[in-house]
Formats: structure tokens, C-alpha cells, sequence
């Protein structure tokens, strides 16, 4: 299995680069449309035609293989989904910042077997970097490995974090906000995620905690996993989707740290 996971990582790096040439070129020409998804989200043309070049990507080299997209996933996630080789991708996380012209936003696909995470890249084309993990092998940006920022307490530590689409969630979020603002030296809210975690393996953030979905943690868990962070949950994990994989109310911290912030949040429930 290792040998494959080599081999993923480098056909997951090749897509996610090629998905980021192609939604370049679609800002560059102005030749993006923005249109609204049922719950109020944003979704361009960009985010389609990124995940058209993955999409086919991986149906031509591995067509035996399951894929789960963002764009392209509809209803309730339930354990059987997961079966098998299955990839997890995020066409586009960050799409407002796209769509503003924010350098945050990147393209994210990772590869699971029976839900376990064997490799995936994040690839941000504004920022020039890309990232990427390979279980067991490190993590590693731009070819550099990565190694978590080791701090003690959270008092020194800076902490991403985000908010929901979902406006009736919003002043939940924005009570984690205040909770980690006044324990932490700082908060930072990038709007991607996938960028803020990764950004925890490369130690520009100690923690990063939100509720997300499994193609925002598949490939940036596993990076920063690799690069020595921890992932705990700050409720329960449900039986029908991989704790890898699993999002909700998820926390990926420096280890040194890790116990104290849910320690924090679960104490706030």
C-alpha cells in the first residue's frame, strides 16, 4: 500500500495543479460565473470546471476507484460510502475568495482505502505553494518537509478557525471566536480551510478548529498529520463516516497544545 500511496501522491499533485492552471485561466479572461447553491453557498464555473479536470482525471487512471467531490455529492454521507479506494476532493475551497480576487483559496484531493487516508495534495495557485502528504512518507510543501510549530500553551499559540455557511450557526461560531480570543494570542480567519490547516503543518498556525466536511479535511488532515499535528474531535464522531474524515467540530493542533483547546471547546458545550 505504500508503494501506491507514492504513486497517488503524485497523480493528486498533478490534478490539483492542473485544477489550479485551468480556474487561473478562467479568473484571468473574466470568464467566471457566479451562481448560488440551495443553502446559500457560492459555487462558480471555476469550481465545476476544476472538478470536470479531477473528475476525469481519475476516471481514466483509476477508473475502479469511488470518488466523493464536493460539487457532486448530494445527501446524507452514510459508512458504506467510504468502502474501498475512494477519492475525496474540494475542486475549489475558498470560493469567495476566489471570486474577490483574495489569494486565499486552493484545490484539495486526497485518497482513502476503507477510510483510512493514504495520500493527498493542497494546492493554492495565488500563493504559489503546494502541499503534500503521503501516509507513513511526511508532508511536504513545494518538495521542503514540514514540521508542526512546537508551543506548550495555548496562551502563545495562534488559532484558525471559521464560520459556517449556515447563517443560524453563526453566533455559535461567533462564540467560539470570543472563547478563543480570550485564551489564545490570536485568532485568524483565512476562509479556506484546507489552507489554514496545512498552514499548521507548516507552523504559520499552532491549531486551526471548525465544522467541516470530509473533502475539507481528507487531504490538509492528512498533511498535517504528517507533519506531526494531532486531530481530536470536540463531540462525538459518527459511526457513518471515517474519524479521518470526519469534520464536524473538528480540532488539528501542535501536540503540545492539542488537550488544552478541547479541553476549552468541550467545556464550552
Amino acid at each position: 500500500m505504500k508503494e501506491d500511496a507514492q504513486e497517488w501522491a503524485i497523480f493528486a499533485e498533478k490534478m490539483v495543479r492542473l485544477a489550479g492552471e485551468k480556474i487561473i485561466e478562467l479568473r484571468n479572461e473574466s470568464r467566471v460565473e457566479i451562481t448560488m447553491k440551495n443553502a446559500g453557498e457560492l459555487v462558480t464555473s471555476a469550481d465545476l470546471a476544476s472538478d470536470h479536470i479531477i473528475r476525469d482525471a481519475i476516471v481514466s487512471t483509476y477508473p475502479e476507484h469511488g470518488i466523493l467531490s464536493e460539487e457532486t455529492t448530494e445527501g446524507v454521507l452514510a459508512k458504506d460510502r467510504f468502502k474501498g479506494p475512494l477519492w475525496i476532493i474540494d475542486p475549489l475551497d475558498g470560493t469567495v475568495n476566489y471570486s474577490r480576487n483574495l489569494p486565499h483559496f486552493a484545490i484539495s484531493a486526497a485518497i482513502a482505502v476503507d477510510g483510512v487516508v493514504w495520500a493527498g495534495a493542497v494546492h493554492a495557485p495565488d500563493l504559489g505553494v503546494t502541499y503534500v502528504g503521503v501516509r507513513g512518507g511526511g508532508a511536504f510543501c513545494n518538495g521542503e518537509q514540514l514540521q508542526v510549530q512546537p508551543v506548550n500553551t495555548l496562551s502563545e499559540s495562534v488559532v484558525g478557525t471559521g464560520f459556517p455557511h449556515d447563517k443560524s450557526k453563526v453566533h455559535l461560531a461567533l462564540e467560539r471566536v470570543n472563547l478563543l480570543a480570550t485564551h489564545c494570542r490570536d485568532i485568524r480567519r483565512l476562509a479556506a480551510p484546507a489552507i489554514d490547516i496545512c498552514y499548521v503543518a507548516s507552523g504559520r498556525l499552532d491549531a486551526h478548529t471548525e465544522s467541516l466536511a470530509p473533502w475539507d479535511v481528507a487531504a490538509a488532515g492528512l498533511i498535517a498529520r504528517e507533519a506531526g499535528a494531532i486531530t481530536g474531535h470536540i463531540g462525538e464522531v459518527s459511526a457513518e463516516i471515517p474519524v479521518e474524515l470526519y469534520g464536524e467540530g473538528v480540532v488539528i493542533a501542535s501536540p503540545g497544545i492539542v488537550e488544552e483547546l478541547l479541553s476549552l471547546l468541550r467545556n464550552d458545550l
